[in-house]
């Protein structure tokens, strides 16, 4: 009897236009890992986002912070694609590139509950989860799982309960994944920088040092 072949672990999708990026982002990255668990995680910088306002920092110094803050984790890199686009950054087109390179590998795209209230709103939508699974980061005591609208009746359709069910299809199912607390947020440390008070231990050493060094948000 042919013993059957284990599947290769998922990989890790987290976009974000990280203005900075902080102890949010990286401890969410991390638990999503181990939990799942995935063979890394990629951040992906956004340079010109879609639904948000532009990023205060210019993209050298959001990739240069974000390079700071994942070089003591081997589970983590960056994929610098959307940086190098001059177009708005759609995820679907982000998606398809990467599906190229990965043709059968299961696919994790990362985000949190506030923005998967608006998944219907994003561009193609519909085919993001033909290309990748949604890891949806919850945070304990933040905005419940949406039970009303069109994102309640898709997440109905392709919820799966179990992080095993994210290893044996490359891409379709919704899981959503507890993660602890860290009510952080860049606009806090981006206004916390403006009016001179510290940002210590809401992002890594090196970033701070690099926000005070190159007056980045002053």
């Amino acid at each position: 009897m042919q013993k059957q072949s284990t599947p290769d672990l998922p990989i890790g999708l987290f976009g974000g236009t990280f203005d900075p990026v902080h102890s949010g982002h990286l401890r969410a990255a991390l638990e999503i890992h181990q939990n799942i668990p995935l063979k890394e995680v990629r951040f992906i910088p956004c340079r010109q986002p879609v639904h948000k306002a532009a990023p205060l920092a210019s993209p050298e110094q959001r990739l240069a912070m974000l390079q700071l803050a994942i070089a003591p984790h081997s589970m983590f890199s960056i994929d610098e694609r959307e940086l190098k686009r001059k177009s708005p950054s759609y995820m679907v087109e982000t998606l398809e590139s990467i599906r190229e390179e990965e043709p059968k590998t299961s696919l994790c795209l990362i985000l949190g509950t506030d923005a998967l209230v608006d998944f219907c709103s994003w561009h193609r939508w519909e085919d993001i989860l033909k290309l990748a699974h949604l890891v949806v980061a919850r945070r304990l005591g933040y905005p419940a799982i949406p039970s009303t609208g069109k994102i309640a009746e898709v997440i109905q359709e392709h919820r799966c309960l179990y992080p095993e069910h994210l290893h044996h299809a490359p891409a379709g199912h919704i899981f959503f994944q507890a993660i602890t607390t860290l009510d952080i947020t860049s606009t806090q440390i981006r206004n916390d920088v403006m009016i001179n008070r510290s940002p210590k231990y809401l992002i890594p050493d090196t970033v701070e040092a690099y926000i005070t060094k190159e007056r980045v948000y002053l």
